[in-house]
């Protein structure tokens, strides 16, 4: 199995089985044995078709005599692969682009004569690379959903919440590849010493433009590979979910309540801002996630990190008024890491409308435990207002107890003059992602 056979099969996963497209690629390249190259290609492959698959299914539709969704399911991800290529990778011959994805039509179709119909159509594409049909542009919703490739509900929200020019910036950003962000692990090491390590491991690893003991890695193939790794010198984290945790506010010697915690990045960067001294609860739902959090923590060398089995919603008398600070980085529609998880754009929006309600429960259960004059730090990954500003609003109408407060994050996110901020890849070039700061009253009015 090559490169292409394995993103065929991860996109047939996603679109016919369910599959998310990280744990299917995880399982076709482990599968396929694929070294770090090829690897790279199937992913670059598999994200790019599912970055641009309304784009590719709007081309090959003017080049095909027989509507794509009466085609095999196979099928249109072999032709997805092929146009794929040819528009996108310029490294990639064209012929190589049309001759693999023929090959792959001889293994993985049903009818003798679909090669043929991939060979036509991937060849009539090809003659037309200079002269491609032009998207309508009559609709903007429409236009700009095909364009680049998200739904229309989205694209829509996006339009009314950003305005028709950032609506674009926003829609592009998402089809980016973000960079690789390692937190440094300062109870161990600094910046400096932690990139001069990678470097000789063969890693290229740059500061982070404004974020403090942050670094920018590329080409670090297989992490688990890295002794610096092993070691727990860093982890790996998006710098929006380390400025939740920043805005929080945390010193050395608190009690932390993390009510969501999976994988564990915020408990960690909890325990770099208070110095490893005190106490972080780390919970989670899922029983396997709990190992998760404990593992990591142990790899880190974070003993301040306790990890347990809970859920967020049902209530603990032992952990009333308890803890100093309490972040709750909810379930959410994680419309905000479209760029790590693209098929993340396919939720079906009705589904979506329920989360509203599970975060306002979730923020009144654990805004129970935090303490007289503590925080409550509410964050998502996603960039809706209902899930977001709008969530945080009914909880604060429906009781006295807690209040907005300003905070500052470094670099373009700035100060948050009324405790809440929503940052942008295409504004601030991390993850979409909602922080609120809310402090408890020292005594309820």
């Amino acid at each position: 199995m090559d490169a292409r056979e394995a993103a065929l099969l991860s996109l047939h996963a996603c679109q016919r089985q369910g599959g998310w497209s990280d744990g299917a690629l995880k399982k076709q390249i482990s599968a396929a044995g694929l070294d770090a190259r090829d690897a790279a290609l199937c992913t670059n492959l598999c994200f790019g078709v599912l970055q641009n698959r309304l784009l590719l299914d709007f081309y090959l539709s003017r080049f095909s005599n027989l509507p794509l969704e009466r085609m095999e399911s196979k099928v249109q991800c072999i032709l997805r692969l092929g146009a794929y290529q040819m528009l996108f990778l310029t490294k990639i011959p064209h012929s190589a682009a049309v001759d693999s994805s023929v090959e792959l039509a001889k293994r993985h179709s049903r009818s003798g004569r679909t090669p043929g119909m991939v060979n036509a159509i991937l060849r009539s594409l090809e003659r037309s690379l200079d002269r491609l049909p032009s998207i309508p542009c009559g609709d903007p919703v429409q236009y700009l959903s095909t364009l680049y490739s998200h739904p229309a509900w989205l694209t829509e929200e996006l339009l009314r919440t950003l305005g028709s020019g950032e609506a674009a910036q926003a829609l592009q950003a998402n089809n980016s590849q973000p960079p690789m962000t390692a937190q440094v692990n300062t109870l161990k090491t600094d910046a400096g010493t932690l990139a001069a390590r990678l470097e000789e491991e063969g890693v290229e690893a740059e500061p982070h433009p404004w974020l403090e003991n942050c670094l920018i890695l590329s080409r670090t193939g297989n992490l688990e590979r890295l002794s610096a790794f092993r070691e727990g010198l860093f982890y790996i984290q998006d710098p929006a979910s380390r400025l939740a945790v920043l805005a929080a506010g945390l010193r050395p010697g608190m009690r932390v309540l993390d009510a969501c915690a999976a994988p564990g990045g915020k408990s960690f960067a909890a325990a770099l801002d208070m110095e490893g001294e005190g106490e972080i609860v780390s919970c989670d739902l899922h029983p396997h996630k709990r190992k998760l959090i404990a593992n990591g923590a142990r790899r880190l060398g974070l003993s301040l990190i306790s990890p347990m089995t809970a859920d967020g919603r049902e209530f603990r008398p032992e952990w009333e008024k308890a803890f100093h600070c309490v972040l709750l980085d909810a379930p959410c529609s994680g419309l905000g890491v479209i760029r790590k998880k693209p098929d993340i754009r396919d939720k079906n929006p009705e589904e979506l409308k329920q989360l509203p309600r599970v975060q306002l429960a979730l923020l009144e259960n654990v805004s129970r435990y935090v303490r007289p004059g503590g925080v409550l730090l509410y964050s998502t990954c996603t960039v809706l207002d209902r899930e977001n500003r709008q969530t945080a609003e009914t909880f604060l109408s429906r009781g006295r107890e807690f209040v907005p407060e300003p905070f500052s994050l470094p670099g373009p996110a700035g100060r948050a003059e009324d405790g809440m901020v929503t940052l942008w890849p295409h504004r601030h070039g991390t993850d979409g992602f909602f922080i609120a700061k809310l402090r408890r009253r020292e005594e309820s009015l």
